[in-house]
C-alpha cells in the first residue's frame, strides 16, 4: 500500500459473530528515535493514509503507529459488514495490543494517542477505561465525535427510539447516511488534494447501521456523563461547520461532518486536564485543511506535545497488564505492501 518505509503487523483478534477478526498496525520509525511514539487512530469511513502525519512526527523523532481497527481498511475481511461494531469496547482489545507492542515490544516511554472523529471518541472511552495502567501519556483528538450532528429531536428522543432498534436489529441500514460533501472536498479527482481508496473510503461512506449507531450513542453519552482522563488532552477543531446538503466553496473551510460546537461544549468532561484549540478555515479532519491551516495545527501540536510530554512520561507506568487480544508472537512487521490483512503479514 504505502510502501517503505512503512510497515505492517496483523493482529490476530479471533473470531466475532461473522467469522475471523483481525486489526492492523502500521508502523514509520523516525530515523533519529527519541523513545516516544504516537498512536493514531481513523474515524468512521476511513483508514489511515494521511503521511504527512506521519512524517510530522518522524521528523521531530517520534516514531509513528497507525491502527487500522477491525472492519476498517487494511482489517476489512471479504466476509465482514464494513465498519460495523455493536459496543465501542470491541475496540479496546486492539488498541491494548498496539499500545503494549509499542511499549512492550519497541521500547518506547512516552505514548501520544490520536484520534479523528469517531477515533477521537473510542480512544477517550479507551484511555479512561485504562487510566491505573499507564499506556498513554496524552491524547491529541481531532475533530472528536461527542454528539450527533442533527437537531435536539434527533440527537436525543429520536436517537433513543433508534438505539432500541439497534438492539433488536443491529444490521438494519438507516435512511440517512453522510452524504457526500465532505469527500469531495478532500479527494483529488474531485475538489480536494488527496488520494486514497475509495473502496475503503466511499464518497458518501457506507451505510449507517442501527447497531452502531446505538453503539455511537452510548459512548457519547458515557462521555457527556464524565469521564476521568488522567494524563493531558488536546482537543483540536475547526470554528465553524458546514451544513449544506450540496457543495458550496465554504465546505472547504469548516467542519462539513459534525457540528464543533458540541466539541467545545464536551471538552470539560473529559478530564481535569483539557486544552482547545480552534482553527479558522479548518476541515473535519484538520490534517487535511488547505497547507496554510494544516501549518498552524502542526505548529500547535508540536508546542503542546513538547510543552506536556517533551520532558518523557507524565505518569509513572506500572507492571504491563496481560496482553488483550492475540498478535502474531516473535513476528516482526513485514512492509506495508497488501491491500488486505488477510495477506501474508
Amino acid at each position: 500500500m504505502l510502501g517503505p518505509p512503512y510497515e505492517r503487523h496483523t493482529i490476530d483478534l479471533g473470531r466475532d459473530d461473522e467469522g475471523p477478526v483481525v486489526a492492523t498496525l502500521v508502523r514509520r520509525r523516525a530515523e533519529r528515535p527519541t523513545g516516544r511514539a504516537v498512536l493514531y487512530v481513523h474515524g468512521f469511513v476511513d483508514y489511515f493514509f494521511q503521511t504527512h502525519v506521519a512524517d510530522f512526527f518522524a521528523d521531530r523523532g517520534w516514531d509513528f503507529y497507525a491502527l487500522d481497527l477491525r472492519k476498517y481498511g487494511r482489517s476489512l475481511l471479504p466476509h465482514q459488514t464494513a465498519n460495523f461494531c455493536r459496543d465501542l469496547g470491541d475496540y479496546f482489545p486492539e488498541l491494548d495490543a498496539a499500545a503494549e507492542i509499542i511499549r512492550d515490544e519497541d521500547g518506547h516511554d512516552t505514548l501520544l494517542a490520536m484520534g479523528h472523529s469517531t477515533g477521537g471518541l473510542v480512544i477517550s472511552l479507551w484511555a479512561d477505561s485504562r487510566r491505573d495502567t499507564g499506556l498513554v501519556d496524552g491524547l491529541f483528538l481531532n475533530s472528536p465525535f461527542f454528539d450527533l450532528n442533527a437537531p435536539w429531536f434527533v440527537r436525543r428522543p429520536l436517537a433513543t427510539a433508534v438505539a432500541r432498534l439497534g438492539r433488536r436489529a443491529p444490521h438494519r441500514i438507516l435512511p440517512f447516511g453522510l452524504g457526500t460533501v465532505y469527500g469531495e472536498s478532500i479527494h483529488a479527482d474531485h475538489r480536494g488534494e488527496w488520494t486514497y481508496d475509495l473502496a475503503w473510503k466511499p464518497l458518501a461512506g457506507f451505510p449507517v447501521r442501527a447497531g452502531w449507531l446505538d453503539a455511537i450513542r452510548t459512548g457519547q453519552r458515557r462521555l457527556r456523563a464524565g469521564l476521568d482522563i488522567p494524563v493531558p488532552v488536546l482537543l483540536a477543531c475547526s470554528t465553524r461547520s458546514f451544513r449544506g446538503a450540496k457543495w458550496h466553496d465554504s465546505a472547504s473551510l469548516a467542519d462539513a461532518v459534525l457540528d464543533v460546537e458540541h466539541m467545545v461544549r464536551w471538552a470539560p468532561r473529559l478530564g481535569q486536564h483539557v486544552t482547545v484549540a480552534r482553527f479558522d478555515g479548518g476541515m473535519h479532519d484538520l490534517t487535511l485543511s488547505g497547507p496554510a491551516v494544516r501549518e498552524k495545527v502542526f505548529a500547535e501540536v508540536g508546542r503542546w506535545a513538547e510543552a506536556f510530554l517533551g520532558a518523557g512520561p507524565t505518569t509513572h507506568r506500572p507492571a504491563p497488564p496481560q496482553p488483550r487480544g492475540s498478535t502474531e508472537n516473535g513476528s516482526a512487521p513485514a512492509a506495508e505492501t497488501t491491500p488486505h490483512a488477510d495477506a501474508d503479514a
